[in-house]
């Protein structure tokens, strides 16, 4: 699935600024595409305004060629596959029915999982490596826990499109690379894959391509090594940083450096 966004803008009620402010970019099909930007520059209302859950105040949103306001909520549901940052559990469920939800877009009215069903959610519990917790009640789980189960339920719609907030919070170092080397696995296997994250080093070893938001707006975008530079992550994250070349991957990795004795941070304008 291709997405295209074009002149993106959000205003919440009562606030001073946009929360986008004319934001454009294009994610094309079988791309992992990082988001990345500080607390409160708008990655997560770009993904809830990509998923038609907030308002746009202007700016149109195209998937796969055609308006996002022209595909049915049914359509949306099958096609993509949303990890929110947070979401509500109103009541107990184990996690095998919670992955199952996933499927739910699938059925007719009243239907009943079938053979297929049943497939792709086990898949989905395997890839994940949650199938040891398929039985448990969800409201048991760690964080880090629910977090993989989560992700599980979208890779059981069979999507073409992942839009995930923040997918590797509250994971350890083992499940958040397994975590990424599926979204790269599956980019590579042809899903699109549009990825929030605060992780910069790792958007540069798994991204093709970067978005960098700040206070609304686009502070940069294209190749990880064109983004990820020191001049624009200081100027972003009002913070030194050196950029160097990962001596295994060959990938930037953002090096954070200590402020001398009696320095300030860097502004916007250093």
């Amino acid at each position: 699935m291709r997405i295209d966004a074009t002149g993106l803008r959000v205003r919440y009620p009562r606030s001073s600024r946009p929360a986008l402010d004319g934001i454009s970019f294009q994610v094309p099909t079988g791309t992992l595409f990082a988001v990345l930007g500080p607390n409160g520059s708008g990655k997560s209302t770009l993904v809830r305004a990509l998923l038609g859950a907030v308002p746009l105040t202007a700016g149109e949103i195209r998937l796969d060629g055609r308006p996002a306001g022209d595909w049915a909520r049914r359509e949306v549901a099958r096609a993509i596959g949303a990890v929110p940052q947070s979401e509500p559990l109103p009541f107990p469920m184990t996690c095998r029915e919670l992955v199952s939800m996933g499927r739910y877009a699938h059925l007719g009215p009243l239907e009943s999982e079938g053979r297929r069903d049943r497939e792709a959610v086990q898949a989905a519990l395997d890839r994940c490596d949650v199938t040891d917790l398929a039985d448990r009640l969800v409201q048991t789980l760690s964080g880090g826990e629910l977090q993989r189960v989560r992700i599980a339920r979208a890779l059981a719609q069979q999507p073409r499109a992942l839009l995930l907030d923040e997918p590797t919070a509250s994971l350890d170092v083992r499940h958040e690379m397994a975590i990424l080397e599926l979204l790269r696995g599956s980019a590579e296997c042809g899903i699109t894959v549009l990825l929030i994250t605060h992780h910069l080093d790792l958007a540069g070893r798994y991204a093709d391509r970067i978005l960098l938001l700040d206070k609304g707006g686009v502070a940069a975008e294209g190749s990880p090594r064109e983004v990820l530079t020191p001049r624009t992550i200081q100027a972003v994250y009002r913070w030194p940083v050196a950029v160097e070349d990962d001596a295994l991957t060959g990938s930037p990795r953002v090096v954070p450096l200590r402020l001398r004795a009696g320095e300030d941070p860097p502004t916007a304008t250093d």
